[in-house]
């Protein structure tokens, strides 16, 4: 399946049995859950709801019941990677099936590898035909268990490939494993092996050997190389080094350099054996034309040509972009490795110069396997910014980016007191083509990270999320900016930075951004506007009005928010402060303030003095004057073209509209309709049309009270609108 395209119906329809798993079952007397109607499920189909079930998160020992009828689901590859199931549920739930295949790496119980053993062959079927078992991460025994009740490996007649990677696997139990009869492939990095001598009792079937990371190793150099000299089978072979340091020993060296071995090699690693020679290693490939992979980081080869990575023979190393990315294909689970990679790949991407969306999905899936570690999200997300600067981020696919946001979003959450790392994902962050196109959850980043900048010193990581709050906000819809809204804190830490900026009288894109965040988190949101006051808003925004004066652009930022106030019925007497009010009168009449300023002074005025809402409480002389001076200010606005304005409803307006209201107030309502009708309408005449506003504006013009420009003003609206809602019934003048 194209991961770029829609996902198929059958990913479509596991993933709603999945969390819909409660609503199809019954719960049995043990607790597990069973289907309450369930046909014969086709066998990979069973197989394939495991997997999801694990993959979503899902699977149990409750859920896990479902499987516990082998009728009708019927397992035969299972996977549980990663799932929380009980050595109970396991034996009850899965045993009972004849398994080919079973992923129980890194299960989050207290599961072990001597409870999976007895589970698997306490069943004649799994004992003969499982042939695929990997248990990566799991105990030996729990901490009840004795020795004595392991189960026996060599039990499983059928097994072909073992993984035990990162368990606490001993000699004993190697010799066990190399007592299988059919054994050909085996994972034993990262455990506690001291001798691989035992892998002599398989050398006629083994073809696949990994042993990354063995640092209790205790074998001398020599005997190593023997041993391994005899598995003449040996197609793979993974002897890297995690631990990236000298190979003091030359066992690399020595081993290359040996006549004749490994003959029937396929792939070679190893990568992090510091001091590897380019022409010990093209020497042994040369001699083995057969070779499709070998691995080299951070061995100090990989620079001949024939090393280079374009042919036939992949190579992982850090000689060339190429290298680089076989490498994070090839060890997204390893960390320190993935570390080694994105520091080389940081200075390889430091200049692109065409999109490179199938490095960023490397990239992503090493971030995606070590969410945890500090140092492969800090260097990775440096990658992502280098992937997706400027116009790069435009030849990227949505999708990808939506799931990188994601990802850089997880980062500044598990880390959240690392300054450089929120310095790093806020970078990719700011793009206007990220925050405005790239399917994400919005929400959550604006509360994440307003929830995050807290009281950063650093100003640059104050300047960008400040910045991204503001536009994410901007993109919410009204119920989403309502929960936000409802969010106290955020205002608290907006009004915090504006104080913050205003009290050294600056002005900068950090107070722009903030300010705008205000305005659009008020913006019909109720329960914001009273946070907003409630955290002493009004006080500031008083000031605020006063001291910059002069800033057009702050200005109307401020007046904007009051604005959204003022539409709420029962906070206008919040706004009746006479001081305020002829400031606001000020704006209004002001030849050289701005139109856009004037406009939302304009606004704040019409709905103080309108008929609805609180009664004027102010000076009688000061009603009289707005409702005088808001007639005449809105029929001298010429050049509406200057404001920048946008409604999500005219819902606000309506009321303003009403023939009691005085035709100041209506004027400056129909002023705004107009003006978002001409930019805008296709959107906005629908708008109009079907909210029902068509019909306030019929009723208004044909009052015999309504004043002759607010009749002027309300045909020439209903003019735009059947021109363009019924267009064939327009006539185009052309003389």
């Amino acid at each position: 399946m194209d991961e770029e395209g829609p996902s198929s119906l059958t990913d479509i329809s596991m993933a709603w049995v999945c969390h819909n798993v409660e609503v199809l079952c019954v719960t049995q007397e043990d607790g597990s859950l069973h289907f309450c109607h369930c046909p014969l499920f086709p066998q990979e189909l069973a197989d394939q709801l495991l997997h999801k079930m694990a993959d979503e998160g899902v699977l149990n020992d409750r859920t896990v019941g479902i499987f516990q009828n082998p009728e009708h689901l019927r397992l035969r590859r299972a996977y549980i990677r990663s799932s929380q199931l009980s050595a109970e549920a396991f034996r009850l739930s899965l045993c009972p099936h004849k398994l080919q295949e079973l992923n129980a790496s890194h299960i989050h119980s207290d599961l072990t590898i001597s409870d999976v053993l007895h589970s698997l062959t306490s069943n004649k079927l799994c004992r003969q035909g499982l042939q695929t078992l990997l248990m990566d991460g799991l105990r030996l025994y729990g901490e009840a268990e004795e020795e004595s009740l392991q189960a026996s490996f060599s039990m499983l007649r059928g097994l072909k490939k073992l993984s035990l990677a990162w368990t606490d696997l001993d000699d004993r139990g190697l010799e066990d494993i190399c007592a299988m009869p059919m054994l050909e492939s085996l994972d034993v990095s990262g455990t506690n092996i001291t001798d691989l001598r035992p892998l002599l009792n398989c050398q006629s079937r083994l073809t696949s050997l990994t042993a990354h990371g063995l640092q209790k190793l205790e074998m001398p150099t020599s005997s190593f190389i023997l041993v391994l000299s005899k598995l003449q089978l040996l197609r793979h072979l993974d002897i890297s080094n995690d631990r990236l340091v000298m190979d003091g020993d030359r066992l690399v060296q020595q081993l290359l350099e040996r006549p004749g071995i490994l003959p029937q090699l396929v792939s070679l690693d190893v990568s992090g054996w510091r001091g590897v020679s380019d022409a010990t290693i093209q020497a042994f490939v040369e001699a083995r034309p057969g070779l499709r992979f070998i691995g080299l980081l951070a061995t100090g080869a990989g620079g001949p040509e024939l090393l280079c990575g374009d042919g036939n023979l992949k190579v992982a190393g850090e000689s060339n972009l190429t290298q680089l990315c076989e490498c994070l294909r090839r060890y997204s689970d390893r960390e320190s490795f993935v570390r080694e990679v994105l520091a080389h790949l940081y200075s390889h991407t430091s200049d692109m110069e065409e999109p490179q969306p199938h490095i960023l999905k490397l990239v992503l899936a090493g971030m995606r396997h070590h969410t945890d570690s500090l140092h492969v999200q800090l260097v990775a997300s440096a990658c992502v910014f280098n992937l997706t600067v400027q116009e790069l981020v435009l030849g990227m696919p949505l999708h990808l980016l939506g799931n990188v946001v994601q990802q850089l979003l997880t980062a500044m959450k598990n880390f959240p007191n690392h300054e450089q790392m929120q310095k790093n994902c806020l970078l990719t962050l700011c793009s206007d083509h990220i925050l405005q196109v790239v399917p994400f959850d919005r929400y959550e980043a604006a509360k994440l990270i307003m929830m995050l900048l807290g009281n950063r010193e650093d100003q640059t990581v104050q300047r960008m999320a400040v910045a991204v709050v503001s536009i994410l906000v901007s993109k919410l819809s009204t119920e989403e900016i309502s929960e936000l809204g409802a969010e106290a804190f955020i205002m608290k830490q907006l009004l915090s930075i504006v104080q913050q900026k205003a009290s050294v009288g600056v002005v900068d894109s950090t107070l722009k951004f903030a300010l705008s965040a205000l305005w659009n988190l008020t913006d019909e949101t109720p329960t914001a506007c009273r946070h907003f006051i409630q955290c002493q808003g009004m006080e500031l925004y008083m000031e605020l009005l006063e001291s910059y004066y002069s800033e057009a652009s702050i200005q109307q930022k401020l007046l904007g928010l009051l604005n959204n106030i003022a539409e709420v019925e029962e906070l206008r007497r919040e706004l009746m402060n006479e001081d305020l009010v002829e400031h606001i009168v000020s704006l209004l009449i002001n030849p050289v303030v701005e139109v856009d300023v004037s406009y939302f002074a304009g606004g704040i005025l019409a709905h103080l003095i309108s008929v609805r809402g609180p009664a004027w409480s102010l000076d009688a002389e000061l009603h009289s004057t707005v409702q005088e001076k808001l007639h005449s200010s809105v029929l001298s606005w010429s050049s509406p073209e200057h404001v920048m304005v946008s409604y999500r409803t005219f819902q606000p307006f309506y009321p303003l509209l009403h023939v009691s209201q005085c035709s100041g107030v209506q004027l400056w309502a129909l002023w705004a309709i107009q003006f978002v009708c001409c930019r805008n309408a296709p959107q906005y005449c629908n708008m109009l049309q079907s909210e029902g506003g068509t019909d306030i504006l019929r009723v208004l013009s044909s009052h015999p009270d309504t004043h002759s420009d607010v009749k002027c003003l309300t045909q020439n609206i209903l003019t735009i609108l059947e021109r363009n809602l019924h267009p064939a019934n327009s006539v185009e003048d052309f003389h």
